[in-house]
């Protein structure tokens, strides 16, 4: 009961961490597409050109955004849920529910981890881009480097918010890992319980089987021994 308690604590407690992680994701994300004019600055590639030193560019695909920025929402719907789920719960969960949690877990844990892939690895494949004129990525951060939509895209941020988006994406695996864990010992020991349970109601059995055949036995001795004496 105890452990029980501890791992339901540690679940509840992993779901409000995932809140914030997704949220961590989701509004950095947001805000870079927003300021990029609908863009997405992941794995966006270009070229900077020699005679006005701006940046060509040529953007990637918007799914490298809205997959991640997909992901921060499921995890903070699902954890929002599980957080109230939990801590109405009162009694002990079943062995179906226990098992779809372990499901979901899975689902978050993939998520997660291809969303965390995909911010890194796009924001590098941008930033390599921008350490060809500048010393460090940061350091293009504000500057006007893209011709002809300098009104309607603002470089000021993007740094900060893919970094916070790398820390909420990796940070929400590594979360999923131990909630995932958790789920799956609850679900281990809940099947241990009712193997438990199934061998003490076998042994209980025979052992009323037993007694009733002794029973049996000792009512047919005095038939048999007055037989005898006929």
């Amino acid at each position: 009961m105890v452990l029980a308690n501890v791992l339901l604590l540690s679940q509840i407690a992993g779901h409000v961490i995932l809140v914030i992680l997704s949220l961590c994701m989701m509004v950095p994300l947001g805000m870079s597409v927003h300021e990029f004019g609908g863009h997405c600055l992941l794995f966006t590639t270009g070229k900077w050109r020699e005679e006005d030193g701006m940046f060509e560019v040529k953007w990637s695909s918007t799914g490298f955004c809205s997959f991640p920025l997909f992901t921060a929402m499921f995890l903070f719907l699902i954890s929002t849920l599980q957080i109230y789920r939990y801590s109405r719960m009162k009694e002990e969960a079943s062995f179906l529910s226990l098992f779809i949690d372990v499901v979901v877990g899975i689902w978050m844990l993939a998520f997660s981890i291809l969303s965390a892939i995909m911010v890194t690895l796009g924001f590098i494949v941008w930033c390599d881009g921008m350490t060809e004129r500048f010393p460090s990525c940061e350091t293009a951060a504000g500057q006007n480097i893209i011709h002809g939509d300098q009104d309607h895209i603002d470089t000021s941020d993007f740094y900060i918010e893919m970094g916070t988006a790398q820390f909420g994406a990796w940070g929400s695996f590594a979360i999923s890992v131990g909630i995932g864990v958790i789920a799956l010992l609850k679900l281990i020991q809940n099947h241990q319980v009712r193997n438990i349970k199934v061998s003490m109601y076998l042994e209980r059995q025979k052992l009323v089987n037993q007694h009733q055949h002794q029973l049996d036995g000792q009512s047919t001795t005095p038939t048999v021994s007055e037989d005898n004496n006929k």
